[in-house]
This record gives structure tokens, C-alpha cells and sequence, in this order.
């Protein structure tokens, strides 16, 4: 596989092997980690594709729903876009600390830590009595959510062969895919019936049932390793990564991607409440049936980097979210959902082709690796949510695809300039090389 695209040969944990070995591999070349056709590898699919279903489903719960929240509590789509960023803030603040525990108490612990704490806020928010409690609520749900993300990034990268790395992430954000869409198509017609309060009710009964299904299904470790809690080690192992500007660059490229995401799927519903298509909340709940292209194109990710390189998938990824913003502006039905298919299929192509890159980078610290990624990830979707309700506030649809193109612009700006920065290390690399030789040639 190619090397990892948007920058300079990776340093980070240089020293550490290149997987945890078990004491079943360490003195032997067998490597027992799973892989498709291996005993485990589809339970572990199934129980991750569950995790992903129900985080993604109670992250956004809200989203669909922002327009009928801000008519029940009688606030302007900025302040209801709060009960989006608000989670997905909370989510980015805790998750470095709580990946930091999953370092000591295991991945598979506090995922399910994580799950039965946010299931159970997940339930108490359809009868938060203000805005207020609504936004505190959430905020506790994101804060709880935090612990499954990077744990399940760090999971897969220790349990999971290298080979087959991007394919099982592309199958946990396809999880994803797939509970974001389906938490929107429920919430959007069983508010339509019921309200909103009852769809946010389903969303939390849902999540419990993945929560079920992830517990039965999920292996246990094999090739995890207990380390003790030492603030000034993590705090070394957390400067190691912000250190490496290869991480640097795909951190900002998963923020910036989520900054897209977050502003057109927070702005959207009032787009297609209003003139001129003025679409009921079950139908605009329905649009979201998209994200299905989402679960396509993420679980695609590990044939695209295969075929195009990183860079290369990197590169078609913003492109086709690019596209799919110039073709939203049109006041068209067609044309909006079609620009919402590309939008989708990008971002989620691009975030599996980060996020991968950033479990392969890291051979140390794998945990906080990812935390630090799903940290600008989640900051992006609360940037994005908050800017995109402002930006739309202000000046309409246009001006929220104006946001996405700069965030689009950004990403290709990081790509270019690790691609210029791995040239330069390569022609640095061969003019020693040739110093060397030529050094040889002169002692002999």
C-alpha cells in the first residue's frame, strides 16, 4: 500500500514495534490478528458497525429536528444549532482523557462504558423542560461518547492486521454512516406523527438495542497491554503526535472535512422548510436516506487509497464535496439532494482515508493518536454546526456553501503542502544517499 499521502516519512514512536504482539506472537512469525475470513473478524465488524450506528444516531439525534426545536422553545436557529455543537464540542474536550483511560482499562471497557452512560442520557433528553437542559443534556451525552471513538480506532488498529486496517475502519464509519441517517429518517417522521420529544425517544431506544448488539458481538482483546495512568507520560506521548507534522496536517484535514459536514446538515433543514420547497419534517427526516451513499463510499475507502494513493483519494474526496456544494445552490429538489449525495459521498470517503492514516502513523500511543483526531474532528462538526446556523441566518444558503468551499480550500492547501514536503524529503534522502555512496567510492 502506498505510503501515507499527505506528508513527510513518519517519525512517531519510531521505536516501538510495529504492532502489539501478544505473548501467542512475540516469539513467532504467526500474526493471530484478524483479518476477513479469520474467526472473529466478522463479529468484530458487526459489534463495531453497531457502536458506530449508535453514536452517530445519538450525536445528532437533534440535527434533523432543529427547526421543530426552535418552534417548541420559541429560539432562533443559532441557539437550537447548540444542541448539535454542544455534543459534539463535549465529545471533542473529553475524549483525549478518556482514551487515556481506555490505555489502562481497556478498549473494549470503555467503549461500553461509553455506551451504556450515553444511552442512558439518551433517554432522559426527550423531557428536558428549556433549551437550557436540552443543551446541558446533550453536552453530557457528547461527553460520554467520547470514550468510544478513538478507543474503537485504537481496538481496530491493535486487533485488526495492517492490511485490512482501512477496510475495518471504513466498515466502523460506515456505521456511522448509517446510524446518522437512520437517527434522522426516525426522528424526522416520528416527530412528523408524534413530536419531537417522541422521536428523540425512538433515537434513545434504538441506541440501546446497538448497545445490546455491540456487547454480545465484540471480541475480546487479544493483543492489548495495560499501561499504567502517568499524566506526564501522556502528556509526553500527546506532544510526540503534535510534534509530527504528518499527523498535524490530518488532524486539520478531518476538522476541516467535518466543518463542511456539520454546516450543511445543520443548515439544510431549514433550507427545506422554507420557500420554495417547503417540505414537511418527514420528508425533510427522509433525506437523510443519503447517507447511505456514505456508507458505500467509506467502506470503498481502503480500494480507493489501494488504486489513487492517499493523496490521490484524498484529493477526489474534496473534489466530489465540491462539486456537490455548486450543485446545491440550484433551486431544484433534484439538484439539492443530488449535490447532498456528493457532498456525503466525499466526506465520508475522506474522513476513512484520514482517519486510517492516523492508526497507521502512530506505532505508539495508538489510543491518543486517534483521540487527537476525533478531537479536531468534533471540534470541526461544532464550528461547522454553530457557522453554517449563523452563516445561513445571514445570508442564506449561499453563504453556508461559501463556508463549506473555504473548508473544502483548506484541505486541498494541507494535501498540496504534504505532498511538496514529501518530495523535499525524498531528494533530501537521495542527495545523502549519493553523499554516502560518493564517500564510499572515495575510502575505496
Amino acid at each position: 500500500m502506498p505510503s501515507v499521502s499527505t506528508g513527510a516519512p513518519v517519525t512517531t514512536g519510531a521505536s516501538a514495534p510495529p504492532f502489539p504482539q501478544s505473548p501467542s506472537t512475540a516469539g513467532s512469525a504467526i500474526d493471530t490478528r484478524l483479518s476477513p475470513g479469520r474467526p472473529g473478524y466478522r463479529r468484530m465488524s458487526f459489534a463495531l458497525f453497531a457502536a458506530g450506528v449508535a453514536t452517530f444516531a445519538l450525536l445528532y439525534s437533534t440535527q434533523a429536528l432543529l427547526p421543530a426545536i426552535s418552534a417548541g422553545f420559541g429560539v432562533t436557529a443559532g441557539s437550537a444549532s447548540w444542541t448539535v455543537s454542544a455534543a459534539t464540542g463535549a465529545l471533542a474536550l473529553f475524549v483525549l482523557p478518556l482514551s487515556a483511560l481506555s490505555e489502562r482499562f481497556g478498549r473494549r471497557t470503555m467503549m461500553t462504558a461509553s455506551l451504556v452512560v450515553a444511552v442512558a442520557v439518551g433517554l432522559l433528553v426527550p423531557f428536558a423542560p428549556s433549551i437550557e437542559w436540552l443543551v446541558a443534556l446533550r453536552a453530557l451525552q457528547g461527553a460520554a461518547l467520547a470514550g468510544l471513538p478513538a478507543s474503537a480506532m485504537a481496538y481496530l488498529a491493535e486487533e485488526v492486521r495492517p492490511k485490512a486496517l482501512v477496510a475495518a475502519i471504513g466498515l466502523f464509519v460506515a456505521g456511522n454512516s448509517v446510524g446518522g441517517m437512520s437517527g434522522r429518517v426516525v426522528t424526522g417522521w416520528v416527530a412528523q406523527l408524534w413530536g419531537w420529544r417522541a422521536a428523540l425517544g425512538a433515537v434513545g431506544l434504538m441506541a440501546v438495542a446497538c448497545a445490546v448488539v455491540f456487547r454480545l458481538l465484540l471480541p475480546k482483546a487479544r493483543h492489548f497491554t495495560s499501561r499504567s495512568l502517568s499524566p506526564r507520560a501522556l502528556a509526553r506521548t500527546v506532544g510526540g503526535h503534535l510534534s509530527d507534522p504528518l499527523l498535524r496536517r490530518l488532524y486539520a484535514i478531518g476538522g476541516l472535512f467535518m466543518v463542511v459536514f456539520g454546516a450543511v446538515y445543520t443548515a439544510i433543514g431549514y433550507r427545506l422548510v422554507a420557500a420554495p420547497f417547503n417540505l414537511p419534517q418527514g420528508v425533510i427526516g427522509s433525506i437523510f436516506l443519503v447517507y447511505l451513499v456514505g456508507t458505500v463510499s467509506s467502506a470503498a475507502a481502503g480500494r480507493l487509497v489501494e488504486r489513487l494513493g492517499r493523496r490521490g483519494a484524498l484529493y477526489l474526496a474534496v473534489s466530489t464535496t465540491t462539486a456537490g456544494l455548486l450543485l446545491s445552490l440550484a433551486d431544484s429538489l433534484v439538484a439539492v439532494l443530488s449535490g447532498l449525495v456528493l457532498i456525503t459521498a466525499g466526506f465520508f470517503a475522506g474522513h476513512a482515508v484520514a482517519s486510517s492514516a492516523v492508526s497507521r502513523t502512530a506505532k505508539s500511543g495508538r489510543a491518543q493518536a486517534s483521540a487527537l483526531y476525533q478531537s479536531a474532528y468534533y471540534l470541526g462538526s461544532s464550528a461547522g454546526g454553530t457557522l453554517g446556523a449563523v452563516a445561513f441566518h445571514a445570508g442564506g444558503w449561499g453563504a453556508t456553501v461559501a463556508l463549506g468551499l473555504a473548508a473544502g480550500v483548506g484541505v486541498v492547501s494541507i494535501t498540496l503542502y504534504g505532498t511538496h514536503a514529501a518530495r523535499g524529503e525524498r531528494r533530501q534522502l537521495q542527495q545523502q544517499q549519493r553523499q554516502r555512496q560518493a564517500l564510499s567510492a572515495k575510502a575505496a
